[in-house]
């Protein structure tokens, strides 16, 4: 595709990194409006939730990514810095946001739950912003397809492998589930029977969808619990589900006592 999006003398603008910034742009800006008009938080105070969450989803997708392979990147440590710009895992970056977040709510004061479900809708917009940018990238890429679906990457910058080789194009896969899941809360908004609601619609569809695109992934230094059959994000999946769940139901359970 195209993994470079344009060169200005030494200056190189990364297609990845350019999708990343664009989704944070128009998380930020969803965030700031809906926030201020339904809630009543002024917007300026939501730059510092911004700016928490891009360093909590940088450095835990960053460390998510490193074990994945540990042998390879803690081995050497100089191979973390290779490709540095690319080479995250969501889930390492879901799961260091999620904690930052609900700490800078309650340090404000905000309502933790209905922050959340305006986070769902935000992360979906930076979520498919960035796999787009995986898609240019020609990471996180699927296994070799004769499906007319097959896409073939071609520019030797792309970490796509094999390269001229049709490949499931996985990234839209994703793209396509998590646009499904931000129509799905958007048209529920309304109808939530209580808070959170839409935050955990969001975590499991996700996660339900991430674990069937797994079956198509083909880059190799995603990792394997069990090797070929479970991947580590198919086994994230599983216990972000359990734990959604869990929650859930003792989230009700607290309401009805209260």
């Amino acid at each position: 595709m195209h993994p470079e999006l344009f060169t200005i003398g030494d200056f190189t603008v990364h297609t990845y990194g350019f999708m990343i910034m664009l989704g944070a742009t128009l998380g930020y800006f969803y965030m700031s409006t809906v926030v201020k008009k339904e809630l009543g938080i002024p917007a300026e105070k939501i730059q510092n939730l911004a700016i928490l969450i891009i360093v909590a989803a940088f450095v835990g997708g960053k460390v998510f990514f490193y074990f994945e392979d540990p042998g390879y990147y803690f081995g050497t440590p100089a191979n973390m810095f290779k490709g540095f710009r690319t080479g995250f895992v969501f889930y390492g970056s879901l799961l260091f946001a999620i904690p930052t977040v609900i700490w800078y709510f309650r340090k404000n004061k905000w309502p933790v739950l209905p922050m959340l479900d305006r986070i769902a809708i935000a992360g979906c917009i930076i979520h498919v912003c960035g796999r787009l940018g995986c898609f240019f990238a020609g990471c996180c890429h699927g296994l070799p397809t004769e499906s007319f679906l097959g896409v073939t990457f071609t520019d030797p910058v792309s970490q796509a492998e094999p390269l001229n080789t049709p490949l499931h194009p996985t990234q839209l896969y994703e793209v396509t589930w998590i646009l499904i899941i931000m129509i799905t809360l958007i048209m529920f908004k309304r109808h939530k029977r209580f808070e959170g609601q839409l935050f955990f619609i969001y975590i499991i569809m996700y996660s339900v969808g991430r674990s069937i695109i797994e079956i198509f992934r083909g880059d190799v230094r995603r990792g394997f619990i069990i090797d070929g059959i479970l991947s580590h994000s198919q086994a994230i999946s599983l216990v972000i589900i359990a734990g959604t769940i869990i929650t859930m139901v003792w989230l009700k359970r607290k309401q009805k006592l209260n």
